[in-house]
C-alpha cells in the first residue's frame, strides 16, 4: 500500500485525513435548509465554520475567529464512531459524553503526538465551553439548527414534538456567547410557534417523549 512508503509523520497524517473522510457519512437529525434530505455531519462543520467567520463580530467576548473556525471543524469528528445525537434524543444523551470521549481517543491518536494534543485540545476546550472562544463556538452549535429546522418548516422539532419552552431551555447557551445571536434566535423560535411548526408553551413531559 503506498502508506507504507510515506515517512512516519507524513503517514500519520495522510490515515487521520482518510479516517476523517468518514464524517461524510454521518447522517445528522437535522435537514438541509431546503427540506430535501437531512445534513451530514462534515456539511454541518463547514457550515459552522462560515457561521463564525461571518458572525464573529457579534460574539459576546474578543474571540480568536481561527481557533474557533478550528474548534467548529474538530468538534464533531467524535461522530465518526459515536454518531449523531440529536438535541432532543434523551436516551442518546444518557450515553453521549461517554461514546464521545471514547471516540475522541481513538481518532486523534492517529495523529502525530504534536498535533495530536493540540487538535485534542481544542475538542476539550469546546466541550467544557469555558473560554471565550469556546462559549462562541456553542452558540454557533446551537443557533445553526434553528435556523435549519425553521427553514426546513419544522424539522427536528417537528421529529420530537418539541415545544417553545423546551427548545429555549435547550438552546438559551447561545446568550452566553452572543446576546444579539440569542435575539435572533428568539425572533426565528416566536415565528416557527406562530408557523405551527414548534408547539406553543410548554408540551408534555420531555421523558415521556420519544
Amino acid at each position: 500500500m503506498w502508506l507504507a512508503a510515506l515517512g512516519g509523520r507524513m503517514r500519520q497524517q495522510m490515515c487521520f485525513l482518510l479516517e476523517v473522510d468518514r464524517l461524510k457519512s454521518v447522517i445528522r437529525g437535522n435537514r438541509v435548509a431546503d427540506g430535501s434530505r437531512r445534513e451530514n455531519t462534515a456539511e454541518h462543520s463547514w457550515h459552522l465554520a462560515l457561521f463564525a467567520m461571518v458572525l464573529a463580530e457579534y460574539a459576546a467576548e474578543t474571540i480568536d475567529v481561527g481557533r474557533v473556525v478550528r474548534m467548529l471543524l474538530l468538534h464533531d469528528l467524535v461522530e465518526i464512531d459515536a454518531g449523531d445525537t440529536p438535541l432532543f434524543d434523551q436516551a442518546g444523551a444518557a450515553t453521549q459524553a461517554v461514546r464521545e470521549r471514547a471516540a475522541a481517543d481513538r481518532i486523534f491518536v492517529l495523529l502525530p503526538e504534536d498535533q495530536r494534543d493540540g487538535f485534542r485540545g481544542l475538542w476539550e476546550e469546546f466541550e467544557a465551553a469555558e473560554s471565550a472562544d469556546a462559549r462562541f463556538a456553542k452558540a454557533i452549535d446551537r443557533l445553526q439548527p434553528i435556523l435549519l429546522n425553521h427553514a426546513a418548516g419544522g424539522g427536528t422539532w417537528s421529529d420530537y414534538g418539541v415545544d417553545e419552552q423546551r427548545e429555549r431551555t435547550l438552546t438559551q447557551r447561545i446568550a452566553l456567547g452572543s446576546p444579539e445571536l440569542w435575539a435572533v434566535a428568539e425572533v426565528v423560535l416566536a415565528d416557527a410557534v406562530e408557523c405551527g411548526w414548534l408547539l406553543p408553551g410548554a408540551g408534555p413531559d420531555p421523558g415521556s417523549s420519544t
